[in-house]
């Protein structure tokens, strides 16, 4: 019989913060030219798409947007903020890419907990904003797990690669894109 007492488990989690000079309005552009607008629920595709694995990836990849992840889910903490008389942008930001969650979750299921990945971009003092987000592999990997590792540092990169682009984009660069 199954133990009915919680199980800890205590690991550590690395946040990592990138303060940029562009305003919270260009970030939230460059987002979007990387991710797409409109966010997309892979639960939600037409069931057709989950008969097999060659249909399934071919339409997800059709989602993804030019930095290899998918808009996911949008919280705006901005919106309700304002009730309690904080008025400052934040915007909570839900993205992945199922096919690379994949090679995760092959490796160890409750990688799921954290995956998709997830940013927090704020408006912050003299038009400038920054982007927040958790190292994914210093939340995934807890215990001794080489392929596993391997998988998330691979997402730990082009989660960083991703959020360089978006804090060194520029409207100009945007406007030209």
């Amino acid at each position: 019989m199954p133990s009915l007492d919680p199980q800890e488990i205590r690991f550590d989690g690395i946040r990592i913060r990138i303060d940029s000079d562009n305003s919270y309005e260009d970030l939230i552009a460059a987002l979007h030219a990387e991710v797409g607008e409109r966010p997309e629920s892979i639960t939600e595709l037409p069931t057709a798409f989950f008969d097999d694995w060659g249909s399934f990836s071919t339409e997800i990849t059709r989602h993804l947007g030019s930095s290899e992840f998918m808009l996911m889910h949008l919280i705006d903490h901005g919106e309700w903020l304002q009730t309690a008389g904080i008025n400052r942008k934040a915007l909570r930001v839900i993205l992945g890419n199922p096919l690379i969650s994949l090679t995760m979750l092959r490796h160890d299921l409750t990688a799921g907990l954290f995956a998709p990945a997830e940013l927090l971009l704020l408006e912050e003092d003299n038009d400038r904003s920054s982007v927040t987000y958790i190292k994914p592999s210093s939340l995934m990997v807890i215990e001794d797990n080489p392929p596993l590792q391997a998988a998330a540092q691979a997402l730990d990169e082009k989660l960083a690669a991703l959020t360089a682009r978006l804090a060194a984009s520029t409207s100009s660069t945007l406007e030209s894109a």
